[in-house]
């Protein structure tokens, strides 16, 4: 009982928490080619001490939950974080060296808010299919049109379907469309900037803005749902209450008549009935 306290405190929480940003810090500063004892020492044995601390916070909440620990989604993340962090850093598994940094998602399983908007992510995603389905679509008719119109005139950035697929990308993001791709096309092709601007409002302007707007319902519909749970609980509660005050109402009756009937048994006409009872 007290090492659940513990570990479900705020206080535990925090200090994991703590850890792991101090975690992700160390992490990015072993990026930068610096020599000194701090890097070459120091940094490695803080970084297994912290690693050798969520072992052990892993531990403690396997020992607390047991089997409902696998239950829950982001139990099975951490695990899973931790799994890559203890393997070994050589030969077959140095690939795992880099992938120590993703010990910073865990800050998505340690805080509620941020866990609130992952999960709302998730629950996007089958929304947000139909929209990459149409996006898809809309990308590969533009692709075939593009090849076919500026591929004589333009083949380094129209010559196959490929090619115009990855172009059109670059106009959807708007990171220099204009002067990289749909200025080089109007010298050939002057009514191009009718091909690209109808395309830019199609992606950009309307498809990507759905992605939004289904995030964004996904969050409101989380909310909803939170809010709706809680209030099934106060519901709950009330009727619990209501069934209680009940009981004591009709404890309380009860009590009352058996007073009464006390109380009259103990009257002075009840005793003179009974003297006289017992003279006759």
């Amino acid at each position: 009982m007290r090492v659940k306290t513990f570990v479900e405190s705020a206080g535990f929480r925090n200090f994991i928490m703590a850890l792991i940003v101090i975690n992700a810090i160390t992490l990015g500063l072993e990026t930068y080619p610096y020599d000194g004892v701090w890097f070459t020492t120091w940094m490695p044995l803080l970084d297994r001490t912290i690693v050798a601390i969520f072992v052990v916070e892993i531990a403690l909440r396997l020992i607390v939950y047991r089997h409902r620990f696998f239950m829950n989604g982001w139990n099975w993340f951490d695990l899973a974080v931790i799994i890559i962090s203890i393997l070994p850093a050589a030969g077959g598994f140095s690939v795992l060296r880099a992938l120590r940094i993703v010990r910073a998602f865990r800050l998505f399983s340690v805080m509620p808010d941020l866990r609130k908007v992952v999960e709302a992510l998730l629950r996007a995603i089958p929304g947000m299919g139909a929209v990459m389905a149409v996006l898809g679509l809309m990308f590969y008719v533009s692709a075939v049109m593009a090849t076919k119109f500026f591929s004589e005139t333009n083949p380094e950035r129209f010559g196959s379907l490929g090619e115009s697929a990855f172009a059109l990308f670059q106009v959807m993001t708007l990171e220099g469309w204009a002067t990289d791709v749909a200025i080089p096309v109007m010298e050939f092709h002057p009514w191009a900037w009718v091909f690209f601007l109808v395309f830019i409002v199609l992606t950009s302007f309307a498809v990507l803005n759905l992605f939004i707007a289904i995030i964004v319902d996904s969050l409101q519909a989380k909310h909803f749902d939170e809010e709706e749970a809680r209030d099934l609980e106060a519901d709950a509660d009330r009727d619990v209450l209501h069934a209680e005050i009940a009981a004591m109402r009709g404890q309380i009756s009860d009590l009352t008549a058996l007073v009464q009937r006390s109380v009259g048994e103990a009257s002075p006409a009840s005793i003179a009935e009974k003297d006289a009872d017992k003279s006759e």
